[in-house]
């Protein structure tokens, strides 16, 4: 496949091949293509390099399109990941409404940390754990709306973490859904 224009005669270009690979990645990451695919951050596009070969890619070309797709992961990065706020009405009784929050909890799965950093997954996790008892009413120690958005976690390095950016994100939405609790 010929994503984008190739140099002329015997000069070189960026490899094809490997550029094709990082894009991959990028529209996995954006929700485009495959999503078995490593999700990859702004800053690994940003980092990235490709071996020079004969009649490869034209690099002002593959240079441009990767600009924007650093602008399109860096939007990504800061949307939140956002709950259903609506109030419960009609046949949803207030407590069905926030079993079913309780339950999106329970479901979330992070992106791992990237380069070897992230959130401590055990501390996340019993956070969330509160959470849901807080939110399934099953707890004499409830977590606030304010602590949810005072949270702090310790960070990891060199192994398993969750992406600091998607914990931020849920836990601003869960906030939101605490807030309506009380």
């Amino acid at each position: 496949m010929n994503r984008f224009p190739r140099v002329m005669g015997m000069r070189s270009g960026y490899d094809p091949a490997e550029v094709d690979a990082l894009i991959g990645r990028i529209e996995s990451t954006l929700g485009r293509g495959s999503h078995a695919m490593e999700p990859v951050t702004a800053d690994d596009v940003r980092r990235a390099t490709f071996r020079a070969r004969r009649g490869g890619y034209q690099e002002t070309a593959v240079d441009f399109a990767l600009e924007a797709f650093v602008v399109a992961l860096e939007t990504q990065a800061k949307r939140p990941v956002r709950l259903a706020l609506a109030e419960p009405t009609g046949d949803m009784l207030r407590e069905e409404w926030f079993e079913t929050q309780a339950a999106r909890v329970e479901r979330v799965a992070f992106r791992a940390g990237r380069m070897g950093t992230g959130y401590n997954e055990d501390e996340v996790d019993a956070f969330l754990d509160r959470i849901v008892a807080t939110l399934r009413g099953t707890t004499d120690y409830p977590v606030t709306a304010e602590e949810v958005r005072a949270a702090k976690f310790s960070t990891v390095m060199l192994r398993a973490g969750y992406l600091i950016a998607d914990v931020d994100a849920f836990l601003a939405g869960i906030a939101d859904v605490l807030g309506q609790r009380v």
